[in-house]
Formats: structure tokens, sequence, C-alpha cells
């Protein structure tokens, strides 16, 4: 702030300022800054001197300081002698960081979801030939079918579909529809939070207008990385910490929506009756949390990382007078993570339960789950595989299964019903079991390759090894004729002894 020296009532004061100098040069500061912006009002910026006037900041140069009201006019002000601002904190000998707090610029290392990764396909006659153990000339007639080009409507259908089977199968459900509207899921929400991620697992958002604003970006930054926050060179005000976390408070409690968002409530609230399986539960949240908007998850991410970093920080001072900052965290937030809308008593209960939970284990559980991102992808692959086209029946089976699809369960979705019909591979199936005039090693062969193919109706035909060992008739095999021979031999020479010596 620029001081001067001013002349009022024909006496001088030495280095001081009026308060509209004040209002302007700080008014023109605020809107200058990225964390504020243009917006800020002259209306704001002089609330903000009352605060510093109020605290000591700055004082009447009469030094009068409490009781005078900061308005836009010439009064006087300067610096106090003293200052009430304490020092900035030092650096802990010992730098503990329990999770790493992203950074705010994170516009690179943007993978974008408008690519699937797939794995490249080399075919030739040899590979051909050694994953399907299958001589040439033992196959009638074949021919390749290349499959029909995926769409990115298919894509996210597919990313849907297996992203709901696999929270039904952790969950140990016989349907979701008992506790979620299916129909609401959005698999570019799911493609979105997988692939458009920092390289720290935070979600990046490609609309600016849905992102958080600057200043309270800034503001969480602060406290998660207290008191090593780079950005604040100069002294604060005793009670600096508690503005800043009620003002995080305040906007986080004008959201409309929870983040979990509200039907989503009762998936998350059955996944407290798995709490006390711990790896279950945090399967479970991490599959359930890709069902969100990438714009709460984002919010999500950046709030729990806070609130971790917080209740961890022994060098945080305490942000309220009777409530540890840990209690303060849940207590404060779990309204705005998750709530219903009928805004029951025990509602308050479960989120405060599930809040913990996550807070506690937030880094397992809002990151990207590899073994569903893996199945999924190599499922892509394998439908855009070129397949064998077997004549008289309406069979494929793949040059390279490397995707093994699951059975299915009691309640399907409709948009997981099988479209190609099964009867025709029933045909081929009893064909190749009543085919007398194959060998009993072909006939193995095309029987395992239908297996991998169609294993549901193999098992329904075959369900036991009896009856499986049953298609093939018993021979002798070569060890034991020999064996019988060499056994009768031996007895033979024995006998021609045993009268020689007689």
């Amino acid at each position: 702030m620029p001081q001067k020296r001013h002349r009022v009532h024909f006496k001088t004061y030495d280095k001081c300022f009026t308060a509209s100098e004040a209002v302007d040069w700080l008014h023109e500061l605020l809107q200058c800054n990225q964390n504020f912006g243009p917006e800020v009002t002259r209306a704001q910026t002089i609330q903000l001197l009352k605060k510093f006037t109020k605290n000591h900041v700055i004082e009447d140069v009469k030094g009068r300081w409490g009781k005078e009201d900061f308005e836009d006019n010439n009064s006087l002000y300067r610096f106090p002698p003293t200052s009430p601002l304490k020092p900035y904190p030092n650096k802990p000998k010992q730098k503990v960081e329990p999770l790493p707090f992203p950074r705010w610029r994170d516009d690179d290392s943007v993978t974008s979801h408008s690519h699937i990764p797939v794995k490249p396909l080399v075919m030739n006659s040899e590979l051909w030939y050694k994953r399907h153990s299958i001589a040439i000339g033992e196959v009638r007639t074949c021919r390749l079918v290349n499959r029909r080009e995926l769409t990115a409507a298919n894509i996210e259908e597919i990313w849907k579909s297996k992203t709901l089977s696999s929270l039904q199968k952790i969950m140990g459900l016989d349907s979701l529809n008992d506790v979620m509207d299916t129909k609401q899921t959005n698999g570019k929400h799911i493609m979105h939070n997988i692939y458009n991620v920092h390289k720290q697992g935070i979600v990046v958002m490609e609309d600016r207008s849905k992102e958080l604003p600057h200043w309270l970006l800034s503001a969480m930054r602060c406290l998660a990385n207290w008191p090593n926050c780079s950005e604040l060179n100069q002294p604060m005000y005793m009670g600096f910490e508690r503005d800043v976390f009620k003002t995080i408070a305040d906007y986080y409690s004008y959201l409309q929506e929870p983040l979990l968002t509200f039907h989503l409530f009762d998936v998350f609230v059955n996944i407290l009756g798995l709490l006390q399986k711990k790896l279950i539960a945090i399967e479970a949240l991490q599959v359930c949390c890709l069902l969100l908007p990438p714009e709460n998850r984002r919010k999500l991410q950046l709030l729990m990382r806070m609130m971790a970093r917080i209740s961890l920080n022994r060098d945080m001072p305490p942000l309220h007078e009777s409530t540890g900052n840990r209690a303060l965290m849940v207590q404060t937030f779990s309204r705005c993570i998750l709530r219903s809308k009928e805004e029951v008593d025990l509602g308050e209960l479960l989120s405060t339960k599930l809040v913990t939970f996550m807070m506690d284990n937030c880094q397992s559980i809002l990151n990207v789950p590899v073994s569903l991102k893996n199945s999924v992808e190599d499922f892509i692959a394998h439908q855009r595989r070129v397949q064998i086209k077997y004549p008289g029946a309406d069979m494929d089976t793949t040059l390279h299964p490397t995707f093994e699809k699951p059975q299915a369960a009691k309640h399907q979705y409709e948009y997981e019903k099988l479209s190609k019909p099964q009867d025709p591979a029933k045909v081929v199936l009893e064909d190749i079991i009543n085919n007398n005039q194959m060998s009993t090693k072909e006939k193995k062969k095309r029987l395992k390759q239908f297996q991998r193919s169609h294993p549901e109706i193999y098992k329904e035909r075959l369900p036991t090894p009896e009856s499986e060992a049953a298609i093939f008739p018993e021979q002798p095999t070569v060890k034991s004729q020999l064996s019988f021979f060499a056994l009768r031999r031996s007895f033979r020479s024995f006998q021609r002894t045993r009268s020689f010596r007689m």
C-alpha cells in the first residue's frame, strides 16, 4: 500500500493514506488477482477493509481503534507501530505428507476418452495354427469374418453394462433395481471419470464453467498444505485459519444436491453393511463413485483429500473451540456429501458413518479400479477382433480369447441380453458328440473349443465328468497291452526252467 504525507486541519501526518486511496488500491489489486477476478465490487473491498480495521491491521492516524467504522472518505489511516499480525509459521523439521494434494493447474497430462486403448492384433497363419491347434485339413470349410465397427454409443453402453454388473456382483445383490434407477446411469460419465484424469487421479473438467472458483481452490489448498503453502508470503492475523475454513464450509453448505447425488443414496447406504469387510467395501465404493457426474467426482476428490490432510495434520491449530479437527470435518461436510431428500435423523447418522470411512480410505476409494478398467478394455478388444465362421451354424470363436465372459445372473438387464440365438450352437454340439467317424483326439479338440466359446451350453449338456467320459468309448491303451505281453513271457520262461530241472 503506497504511503505518503497528508495535511489535515493545519496538521501534517507522515506515512499514511486516505480511506478512498486504500479502497482504490485494494480494489484494483483484487480485480487483477487470479484468485478473485474482475467481478469483485467496490462494496466488497470496503467490507474487507472494515475487517482489517477491526483486527487492527490498519488504524486511525490518531491511534483510535475498535470504535470507528471504516468508510469510503478522506479519513486518514496508517499501519500500527506494533502489528497484531502473527509471523509466518515455521515449517516442521520432518515433513509429513500422508496424502499428495493435487496441483490446481492440471491442464497437462490429460488422457482423453476419445481413444480407448486396444491391444494391437498381429495375425498370421502360424499364430492361427498355434492358438487353435487345428491341423490344416481338419476343418472342412471356414471363413474369417470381421466384427462390425463399434460406435461411441456402443462403447458407452458396454461401460455402463459392465460397471453395473461389477457393482451388483460385489454387493451380492440379485438386482440393482431395488436400490437405484439404472436408467439414470450415464456411460459417458463413467468413461470421463476413468480416462479424463490428472496423473494424480483427479478428474479434469473440459467445461471450465463447472470448475470450482479460484478463490475456493486457493483456500482449500491453503488448509490442505498448512503450514507449507508457498503462496502465503505475508504474515496472517489471529484466527486466519478459522476464517478460511468457514469460507469453504459456507460454499459447500449451499449446494442444492449432495455430491453423491440423491438417486445413489440407497446404494451408498447399502454399502454400509459391508464396512466390516474393509476390502470389499472399498471395492464397492470405488465402482459406485464412477457413476457420479464428473463435476461431482472432482469436487468430492478435492474435498476428501483436504479433509483427510487436515484431520492428520498435527501442526494445524484447532479450527473450533470445543470440537477436534477430525470430528469437525465429518460434522461440517457430511450433509453436503450424502443426504436423502426426506432429511430424516437416521440419514444423518448413516452419512456420518459413511463419510468417516471414506475420509480414512479416500486414497484408495477415489482411485480408478484397475481390474474393472482392464476387463472392459479386453472385452471391447474382443468385440473388435477377427472371428471364424463355421458353416451350418451361427457360432463364432475368437482367435485371441483374452476376455472370459462371466456366467449370466438370474435377473439380467435388458441391455445385457444375448443377441445371438443359442439353438444352432446346440445343434453343432450334438453333431460333434454323435459323430462316430471323427477320431477321439479330434472330438476332444472340438469339444474343448466349443466349451471356451459357449460354456453355458456345454455345461447344460455335459454337467459332470462322467457325462463327458461317456461320449468316448473305452479303448485299451498301448501301455496296458505291453505290460500284459511282458508278464506272459516271463511266466512262460519260468515254466520252461522248472520243467527242465524236473
